[in-house]
Formats: structure tokens, C-alpha cells, sequence
């Protein structure tokens, strides 16, 4: 596992976020923030957790896309958070009812070299004019290496006995938009939990601070 510092001002309050899959923090800096600082966690390749500061007064997890998964798999080895907010993602991401199809998946895993190279990013955004913006500011992380990541979440997933105990996230942001993972699903993941938006899978672009989307 990768991490980065989006935001380090000494603030009294921390994000930690999970971000998901052949993604780093580079998409991400566009974000402002008044009172975090932020903690990107990022390349599922291994589970090594980094450090995560205690000093901070209140914590916020914040995860998105297969971070969803990812964070609620390590929760035991997590601190204490006093929000848990889970986006466009669920501990079950690869299911038919609550995840990415079965089918779906597989795709992507087969053809994931060929996807990272403009299809999959056509997918996450939920029009141009925000595709075009990533293209300003795009991962930086080699193909292999996202590949890798694939490969790696695909063997872990497969070999995972979660169970979601329905406590751990306190809210979940769904775009009404989402083309990964099937709008339709998350909301058969999170019921009344669920907080609708008007995006695709990356919302954030919707945000010009990470305090508002802790908002939800």
C-alpha cells in the first residue's frame, strides 16, 4: 500500500482516505480543505497499513470505489473514526446484487491493460467535459503496475469471508450516474443510508472542498 499527504497544515482534524483502484493522488489535488488534513491510502498490491497519526482531535474515514472494501477488510486494524463515509463503492465488489457484476469484473480483469489505457477512464467520468478535466491531472502510476493491482484484489476478493455487519459505514454517497458500479446495487447495499448524487463514479469533481463531502 501507497499513501500520500494531499493536505498536511497541522489542522486539528484528519481524512483518511482510501481511494480505489489504478488510482493515486494526482486527481486529487484539485480538492481544497478549511479544517483536514487529508491522508490519501492508495495501490492494494499489499495491505501494509502506513502509520495513520493519533494525535489528530476527530477523524474522518472517507473511502470510495474498491477503498470501500478495502477499509472495512482492515477495520481491525483501523483507529478510531468519528464519521465513516463510504463512496460509489461497498464491502462486496464483486457481487451480483451489491458490487461490480461478475461478468463485468472478469471483463475488466482480462482486458484491464487495454482499459487503463482510455475505456476504463471513459467509464469512471460520467461525461467528457469531466474526462477532459482528468486528462489535465491523470494518475501517474505505470499501467503495470495498476495491472498488477487487479490481479492482486482479484485473488483477494476470491479468497475474503466478509460479511458486513450493517454498523461500520454511517453514510453512503451513490451516483445516480454510475457506470462501474451499478447504481441499482449500491442501493440494494446500503438501503436508507444511501445519500444520492448527481455523478458518475468519481464525484469529486462536484467538490471544490474535502469538507463538504464530509458533510454527508
Amino acid at each position: 500500500m501507497q499513501f500520500d499527504w494531499l493536505n498536511k497544515q497541522n489542522n486539528d482534524k484528519l481524512i483518511v482516505f482510501f481511494g480505489g483502484w489504478s488510482f493515486d493522488g494526482q486527481p486529487f489535488k484539485c480538492l481544497k480543505t478549511k479544517d483536514f488534513d487529508v491522508l490519501m491510502l492508495y495501490d492494494y498490491s499489499d495491505l501494509n497499513l502506513p502509520e495513520i497519526p493519533a494525535e489528530y482531535s476527530e477523524k474522518v474515514l472517507l473511502t470510495w470505489s474498491m477503498g470501500v472494501f478495502i477499509a472495512y477488510y482492515l477495520k481491525d486494524k483501523l483507529p478510531e473514526f468519528n464519521k465513516k463515509i463510504a463512496v460509489n463503492g461497498t464491502p462486496y465488489p464483486i457481487d451480483n446484487d451489491y458490487g461490480i457484476p461478475v461478468k463485468t469484473f472478469n471483463l475488466t480483469l482480462k482486458y484491464a491493460e487495454t482499459g487503463l489505457r482510455g475505456k476504463f477512464y471513459e467509464n469512471v467520468f460520467s461525461d467528457a467535459k469531466l474526462l477532459k478535466k482528468y486528462l489535465q491531472n491523470p494518475v501517474q502510476r505505470p499501467i503495470e503496475n495498476r495491472v498488477n493491482e487487479l490481479i492482486a484484489l482479484d485473488k483477494l476478493i476470491k479468497n475474503a469471508k466478509i460479511s458486513y455487519d450493517g454498523h461500520f459505514y454511517d453514510t453512503a454517497i451513490v451516483g445516480n450516474f454510475d457506470k462501474i458500479i451499478p447504481t441499482k446495487n449500491q442501493i440494494n447495499m446500503w438501503g436508507n443510508n444511501a445519500k444520492l448524487l448527481d455523478c458518475g463514479h468519481f464525484p469529486f469533481y462536484n467538490f471544490e472542498y474535502w469538507d463538504e463531502i464530509c458533510k454527508f
